[in-house]
């Protein structure tokens, strides 16, 4: 059968299975009574379907508090386990607002129900077809950026926020003379007074232009245009209009419906940050997991996904960052190459990139460092070279303490980022 499967941690004091039917009804043809017209044909049609429940066993206290549970006494031991529910596309349609209101909606908010969490989605061939793919991923990106047979080394724009255009564009000049490979927008620059869009794209374009005449490659800087609609679609245009070649959103905010008009308008690279997604995932009992998070916004058809990075300054584990970097770098379906390149950041340095492509099992990824090149001791120059190294090192299978002591700048690297 065509359908959607979607896992989810459920705690709840009231029997399993009964929850476990409530969420499938509630999410498909069903309410809390059965009510006219919802005849035996229209439930095997569209009902969902409780395919498991995997016994978690008890927990102490519940992790959310109900006020139906309140009013209604708790019957028994409060359980969690780990349930699947496949949900008939057909209901849905080729419509994601309408596939995160299936697999999520108003199960969070269901009486019995004092822990969820949606930990992943799965779709069918067939529907994977119905939505975007990523018009760049992978291999676009590296095509883009010129970058072969290693991660591709990128740095953020910092001060965050605060510097004019003409700053901007300076600092952009100096790390395409450096080498880096990708620059981006912090997430909080988009469209500032100090440095309107329409002024920082054609003086950064300008110098990453210059710089190519030097190199023979032309960096990949994603601009960030997270906005309303229609001045996404304009900033896109100004970015394609001046050479640019990625455009960069903030996924929470601008939402599904944005991603996949933004999608639909360009095929520039978007590049995906994930900000506040933490608001989403971090409490173990609530929300949603990266895996189930990532599948809905790939189908929107986007070419990054932010990951974060291990030993960094976010809260992730290594579990955590290693399961969303290989979630990016999966396909969504059988027999489709949609993957996209997880993009590692926060607090990442040469140091790190052994976690980032012993997660990533491959070099597929892009590595991003703001102080792990800029605040290098001897410049963004060395900062790059650090990378480099680094990279060069592992792939050899050296351990970086010994290639710090032939690189200068790897050794120095190590010495300053190492104590920190």
């Amino acid at each position: 059968m065509d359908r959607v499967i979607a896992d989810y941690l459920l705690e709840t004091p009231f029997p399993l299975v009964d929850v476990a039917a409530m969420m499938a009804g509630e999410q498909s043809c069903g309410t809390f009574v059965r009510v006219a017209g919802e005849t035996d044909e229209l439930r095997a049609r569209s009902a969902a379907e409780v395919l498991s429940i995997e016994d978690l066993g008890e927990r102490p206290e519940p992790a959310l508090a109900s006020a139906y549970v309140d009013r209604k006494g708790a019957p028994g031991p409060i359980r969690r386990a780990h349930v699947r529910i496949a949900f008939p596309t057909g209901n849905i349609g080729r419509n994601l607002p309408t596939l995160a209101a299936t697999v999520s909606g108003n199960l969070y908010d269901i009486g019995e129900i004092t822990g969820l969490k949606l930990l992943n989605v799965t779709v069918p061939s067939a529907y994977r077809a119905r939505f975007a793919h990523p018009v760049q991923g992978v291999a676009g990106t590296r095509s883009s950026a010129g970058v072969a047979g290693r991660p591709i080394f990128g740095t953020i724009i910092k001060p965050n926020v605060g510097m004019t255009p003409d700053a901007i564009a300076a600092l952009v000049s100096d790390l395409c003379a450096a080498g880096v490979d990708f620059i981006k927008d912090d997430e909080v620059c988009a469209n500032p007074d100090i440095a309107p869009i329409a002024q920082r794209v054609p003086r950064v374009m300008d110098a990453i232009k210059r710089a190519e005449d030097v190199s023979g490659r032309r960096v990949m800087m994603a601009f960030n245009i997270t906005d309303e609609v229609d001045a996404m679609r304009r900033n896109a245009d100004l970015v394609a209009a001046h050479g640019g070649t990625c455009v960069m959103a903030s996924l929470n905010w601008c939402g599904l419906s944005g991603m996949e008009s933004l999608r639909n308008h360009t095929d520039l690279a978007i590049h995906a940050h994930r900000n506040g997604f933490g608001a989403m995932s971090r409490h173990p009992a609530l929300g949603i997991a990266f895996p189930a998070y990532q599948a809905l916004f790939r189908l929107a058809g986007v070419d990054h996904m932010h990951v974060h990075g291990i030993g960094g300054k976010f809260v992730d584990t290594r579990d955590e960052v290693t399961e969303a970097a290989r979630a990016c770098l999966a396909p969504l379906a059988q027999g489709v190459d949609d993957r996209v390149m997880p993009a590692f950041s926060s607090g990442q340095w040469a140091g790190t990139l052994p976690s980032a492509m012993e997660a990533a099992l491959s070099s597929d990824f892009i590595f991003m460092c703001g102080g792990g090149i800029l605040a290098h001791p001897d410049g963004p120059a060395a900062g790059i070279a650090s990378l480099r190294d680094a990279y060069a090192a592992l792939a050899a299978g050296e351990d970086l303490a010994t290639a710090g002591k032939r690189h200068a700048a790897l050794g120095r690297a190590l010495d300053f980022f190492g104590t920190r």
